[in-house]
């Protein structure tokens, strides 16, 4: 029997990933739906969480780990063809409501007896968009079409911004039902006493975070740019640093003290569909300097400095002038963090909960 008007509470199946912004994405979303009176079960694909991070989502929600890889971490489309028959468990053991995918390609070719939300986070085609400026094609030429059937076959496909929105339709095409619910964060704490450094976080392998660009910078800034975040890819990426100090992986709670403390937060990415670690630093009222790509220009106009994001002399300048001017400082630290209350978990939790309800809704219609 088809499950469409999902009643409350809501059961909810969420699939997760344990590298990157996805997992943090979840267990924050899933967390504050649990909070609501939702139940959730996450379903993890790909590298299996620490301990710390199982623990963590063990303490609000159900966790199991799937076979199936990300679409990310697999050259072989067919590689995930194994989700349905994973997934079909769950929902009868769990009695689902909701499908909640991370990453639309889950949604190809999935056949389950309850509305689906394809969430699109990021993915291949987008990336080479903004990174490449060019179509992919060769081993990564499968995503596309995959992607293409995911976001048709989805109830409601949700992207966490209307810039990334639109990158979406540029790449692919107009998507029927295509909504916008902004990311949500847990407040961060605020430092009584900010240092003389600056402070970035991401997963510096990826190519579309733009640590060359960086870290040319940091060898002309006047404070010591510390970066924090993993060096060496899943599939052999690695990249280093000789201006800027590396830290390596570091725990999420550490991070957030991090950037509560710092004089400076900067996001130098080529590519970002929402950025996280850009809210949770403007929680703690740290000032940011960010790439001046269409996301952020949305998300933090008015609210933070921008410079040429293939120009590192015009990043140094940007945080020498901020380095020399405490007021300018303060200012911008505080914009941004009237800003981020725009995106509270409450919130994001709430229009999702809408966007499930609209999923029902077109499930219904198109049976």
């Amino acid at each position: 029997m088809l499950r469409t008007l999902s009643p409350r509470p809501r059961r909810i199946l969420m699939t997760v990933d344990a590298v990157g912004g996805v997992w943090r994405y979840a267990l924050d979303l899933a967390r504050q739906l649990v909070a609501g009176g939702d139940s959730v079960v996450l379903a993890g694909l790909g590298p299996e969480p620490s301990r710390q991070q199982a623990e963590e989502a063990q303490s609000f929600a159900t966790l199991t780990w799937l076979n199936t890889p990300p679409d990310w971490m697999t050259r072989n489309e067919h590689d995930l063809d194994t989700l349905q028959q994973e997934l079909h468990p769950l929902l009868r053991d769990y009695a689902i409501d909701i499908v909640h995918l991370n990453a639309p390609t889950q949604a190809a070719g999935l056949d389950v007896p309850c509305p689906v939300v394809a969430v699109s986070h990021s993915c291949v085609v987008t990336w080479f968009h903004a990174v490449k400026g060019q179509a992919v094609d060769g081993e990564w030429a499968w995503q596309k079409d995959r992607n293409r059937r995911g976001l048709d076959k989805a109830g409601i496909v949700v992207a966490p911004s209307r810039s990334h929105a639109d990158m979406l339709e540029t790449c692919y095409g107009p998507i029927a039902r295509l909504s916008v619910v902004g990311n949500g964060a847990r407040p961060g704490a605020k430092s009584e006493r900010r240092e003389s450094v600056v402070f970035a976080a991401a997963r510096w392998w990826d190519e579309g975070k733009n640590a060359a660009v960086l870290d040319q910078a940091a060898s002309l800034t006047q404070w010591p740019v510390f970066v924090a975040g993993s060096l060496q890819g899943p599939d052999g990426q690695h990249v280093g640093f000789s201006g800027a100090v590396p830290l390596g992986p570091v725990p999420h709670e550490e991070v957030r003290s991090l950037m509560a403390r710092a004089g400076i937060f900067v996001s130098p990415s080529l590519y970002e569909p929402f950025g996280l670690a850009t809210l949770e630093a403007a929680m703690s009222a740290t000032p940011l300097v960010l790439a001046d790509i269409a996301t952020y220009q949305e998300l933090w106009d008015g609210a933070a400095l921008f410079y040429d994001v293939r120009d590192p002399s015009d990043l140094a300048s940007c945080i020498n002038g901020l380095c020399n001017d405490a007021q300018r400082r303060r200012e911008l630290g505080e914009a941004a963090a009237r800003r981020s209350r725009r995106f509270s978990l409450a919130r994001q939790a709430t229009a999702m909960r809408g966007v499930y309800d609209k999923a029902a809704l077109a499930t219904m219609a198109d049976n």
